[in-house]
């Protein structure tokens, strides 16, 4: 039995979408259960389906819905026309940023804005932590691959500085980003000419081992694994060791409206949410293992 209630969080969305998609996507998530909506790009800035005022405006529809609407930031930034951008963002008073480069979170302390601290931002141990809390992080997005047995200090810590601690329980997990980009390679363009290839692949390129098996999932300069992460079933471990809010990664935008719903009427009942898989679409593998100190693409339970 679940006592309480976690939040739930949409991060932003990795892939490249049509602007048709992403409006017909952020609707439906307009009238989801989902309490928190992570908005904007994160990989690529050639990716420019959207503009900012494009953005903003489904800001504003998530907000009328009741929805906390964060700003995200592009976790690697490689031109001055991109730090311009990110100064709009970051230097803002009207949304939460979740600052997925250091960059960010520099203008949003001399700007005295809180922020999210990113899973790209290194916390690693409790210096780092209140560090990052002094100069205004109010929420931390945990690096995927720290467990529970890793987090435990650290939980009490931010739980005595008022940090909320989010950690992701669905989606494919961000292990890199590179200068390159892994998209236009495999199509054998270069980055400067990649004719948005990307945009072919609403969930990126799975790239098999020579066995067959799945390695990773490409995705422009990301590279993602290709096993989704599913901790559903440990909500209520995830709970105990005092997660407060379980972040979803988008995969399609209908599955991830599928598994919102799922996670939700879960928690409504107040019983650990139960997964189901053929309720899903796409034919998905899952892990869990870096929850439990162990390799991440492995599945416990």
């Amino acid at each position: 039995m679940i006592n309480s209630k976690p939040k739930i969080s949409l991060a932003a969305v990795p892939y490249f979408w049509s602007k048709e998609s992403y409006l017909s996507f952020y609707h439906q998530v307009a009238s989801a259960p989902v309490d928190i909506v992570y908005i904007g790009e994160t990989v690529c800035s050639k990716r420019r389906s959207m503009k900012l005022a494009d953005w903003l405006a489904i800001a504003e529809l998530l907000s009328a819905n009741g929805k906390q609407v964060v700003l995200s930031t592009l976790t690697l930034l490689e031109a001055e026309s991109e730090l311009g951008y990110l100064s709009k963002l970051a230097s803002q008073k009207n949304y939460l940023i979740e600052a997925n480069d250091v960059a960010a979170i520099q203008i949003a302390s001399e700007n005295k804005n809180s922020f999210v601290a990113g899973s790209a931002i290194n916390i690693y141990n409790n210096r780092s932590l209140m560090r990052l809390k002094e100069l205004g992080m109010s929420r931390w997005v945990v690096p995927v691959e720290l467990g529970c047995d890793d987090l435990s200090p650290m939980i009490q810590l931010a739980a005595r500085e008022s940090v909320e601690i989010e950690y992701q329980v669905f989606g494919r997990m961000p292990l890199a980003y590179s200068a390159r980009c892994f998209t236009a390679r495999h199509h054998q363009l270069t980055k400067d000419q990649c004719q948005l290839r990307c945009l072919e692949d609403e969930q990126g390129i799975l790239v098999n081992t020579q066995e067959g098996e799945g390695f990773v999932q490409i995705n422009g300069i990301q590279t993602q694994s290709s096993k989704v992460s599913n901790l559903i079933h440990q909500s209520l471990s995830l709970l105990n060791h005092g997660i407060d809010i379980f972040r979803i990664v988008p995969v399609s935008a209908v599955d991830t409206i599928e598994v919102i719903q799922q996670i939700s009427d879960g928690f409504l009942t107040l019983a650990e949410p139960l997964f189901e898989p053929n309720k899903l679409l796409g034919d998905y593998q899952y892990c869990n293992g870096y929850w439990f100190q162990i390799e991440g693409m492995n599945q416990v339970g």
